[in-house]
Parts: structure tokens; sequence; C-alpha cells
């Protein structure tokens, strides 16, 4: 099959005003302060997983500053990460802007530069020309050095909410002319794993390989290669009726299709707890409609209704699992260990 069209979504929709900036608030609101306030610091250090918005918050930032394409510099340290690139940056910093009041430097996976180059950057720090700002994104804070964090202004990115990612989704997909189905843009949501980039990736290569304008989760878990919803039905059924041997069975068998594991158990955690709500409180049935099929929603009303396994205490050993999966050496390891715990005598 072959791709209807290269849609660059995570492009397309790049915000391009703060307002516009999802899920990073209690960033927005201090930089908008301070551009009003005419409190602007020379240095900024901004922290957190990709696909946060780093970059995006930072050019903003620099256009509210009235800074032109001229003045503003980007910079990948990832390639550009020796101490002869830094002391290029370093001629140029002195250099004063071309039409603007500010020269905007804003380097990107800054964690990768080498000790040389840190130290050569930390010079410009410490006395930086007054018509300088530097803007630090890294996804590995640890590894930047005390002396430089001392002298910036530090924001944490937050990953966004998978409430956030859904409803980007839906926007984007219907901006571009699709329509995700129930349970499609929570299931896009939750791949996304908290990153805008990644999220809007998957959406990407789904409506260029999809066949129709509507989307289906399972055209999403045939595109992706998502673990197919019978498996995770089939593993929380086991778990109801407390079959140890068919829920051993069905991690197999998932493990054998090559499935994501860790993915495998976000899902089954997240469909289990919706069973959760329904049995307690079934008045939310509601909001959960979209975010599930309707033969999902019956499935799990079924279940929830009579079987005692819906409960905290199962939720909390299948949080334990996908805790564990990242460390263990046999990735379906730790799910078979919560089965156990679970259901073993």
């Amino acid at each position: 099959m072959k791709e209807k069209s290269n849609l660059a979504l995570y492009r397309k929709y790049r915000p391009q005003i703060f307002k516009e900036v999802e899920g990073q608030d209690h960033i927005v609101n201090v930089l908008e302060s301070s551009i009003e306030a005419g409190k602007v610091s020379h240095a900024y250090l901004f922290v957190g997983s990709r696909g946060t918005g780093k970059t995006s918050v930072a050019r903003i930032f620099a256009k509210e500053l009235g800074v032109s394409t001229n003045d503003m510099y980007e910079i990948d340290a990832a390639s550009n990460r020796g101490i002869e690139d830094i002391r290029t940056l370093r001629d140029g910093v002195r250099v004063l802007p071309f039409d603007s009041k500010y020269k905007v430097y804003i380097i990107d996976e800054v964690h990768m530069l080498s000790k040389d180059a840190w130290g050569a950057l930390l010079k410009t720090l410490e006395e930086p020309p007054a018509h300088v700002i530097f803007i630090l994104a890294t996804t590995e804070f640890h590894k930047v050095p005390e002396t430089i964090i001392s002298r910036c202004q530090v924001f944490n990115f937050r990953k966004p909410s998978e409430a956030i990612l859904k409803d980007i989704l839906l926007k984007i997909a219907g901006k571009e002319g699709f329509e995700l189905g129930a349970g499609s843009a929570e299931l896009l949501a939750i791949i996304g794993d908290g990153s805008f980039r990644d999220a809007l990736g998957i959406l990407q290569k789904v409506l260029n390989f999809s066949k129709g304008k509507k989307i289906k989760r399972e055209d999403i878990e045939e595109i992706t290669g998502a673990p197919k919803t019978l498996l995770v039905n089939n593993f929380i059924q086991a778990i109801s009726e407390k079959n140890l041997e068919q829920a051993l069975m069905t991690i197999q068998k998932t493990a054998k299709e090559g499935m994501d594991l860790k993915l495998y158990i976000k899902l089954v955690i997240q469909k289990f707890r919706m069973a959760v709500i329904l049995k307690y409180a079934p008045k939310m049935e509601k909001e959960m409609m979209g975010d599930l099929s309707e033969d999902d929603l019956v499935f799990l009303k079924s279940l929830a209704v009579s079987k005692e396994m819906f409960n905290s205490s199962t939720l909390v050993i299948l949080l334990k699992a996908y805790e564990n999966i990242d460390n263990a050496f046999i990735p379906e390891l730790p799910l078979e260990v919560a089965i156990v715990e679970m259901l073993g005598e």
C-alpha cells in the first residue's frame, strides 16, 4: 500500500503563539509576565522529555520579544558539541543584532556538549552581552553541569496528559478531514506516551495509510502494531474468571506476536480501571462512551457487575508490573508474576 501524502502534522500544527501551547500553563504564564514586566533573563534552561514543546515555546518566546528570524539562531548540540562550535558561537554573540533588540540562541539537546564546550559556554553565560538571550533545552537534566544550571532560569515541561493528547488528536484529525471512531483517539494518546510529537507522528502514519475517512480502533492496531483489543480483553476476562492458565497463555501469545509488552500492560490497566469505575460508579458510564467501543462497554459492564477481582488491590498489582517491565530481562515476566500474585493459590 502506498502512502497517500506526507502531512507533516507536527510541523503543520506546531503552536505559533502562547495561547496555542497546551499543557504548559505554568511556564507560559511566567514567560508572558516576564515580557510584560520587562524582566527578561539572559539564560533559560527548558527541561522535559521529547516532544513536550520545549523548542516551540522557545521560538514563541523569542517572537514575543520581537526577535526577527535574522536574530534567532537554533543550534543542535548533538551535532555541534565541540569547543570549536561554542567558540564560533561566542564570536557571533559579540555582534549586535541585525534588526531586533535581542539575539536569541536556542541550543537543543544541550546535554550533548563536550566537557570543553561546557567550559566555553559557561564563560559566555557568566558575562553575557546585554543583547543576548540563551535558551537551552534538554531531555537529560542530570547531564547538565550545576555551574550552568545556577546561571539559568529553569523551567520543567510536563508530559501532556492523555486527555490533552486525545483532544488535540481529535481536533487535528477533524481539520485533516478524518473522524476518529470510539476509542481511537484514546489508543493514539496512550501510544503517544506523553509526547505531542510522537502522538502526531503516529496519527500522521494512520491517516496516510487508512482506507477510509473514519478511523476505527482496529485500523490503528493494524497500522501501528498495537496490541489487539481481543488480546487485552481475553486477559481481563481470564482475571475476572480467575483462570490463571488462560491468563498466562494470553501473555505468551502477546509476546510471541511481537507486541510491545509495556504498551500491552498499559492498555490492560486502562481498560481494567474503566471496569473498576463501572463497578463502583456506574453513573460515569456516559463519560466513558467516547473512549470505548460499544462492544467494549458491554463487555466491561458484564464483567464488572458480578466479578470480585475488579478492585483496587488488583489494579495496584498491575501498576507494579507496569513499573517493573523496563528492568525485566524477560519482558513478559512482570506480568506473569502479577497474574500469579493475583490468582495463584
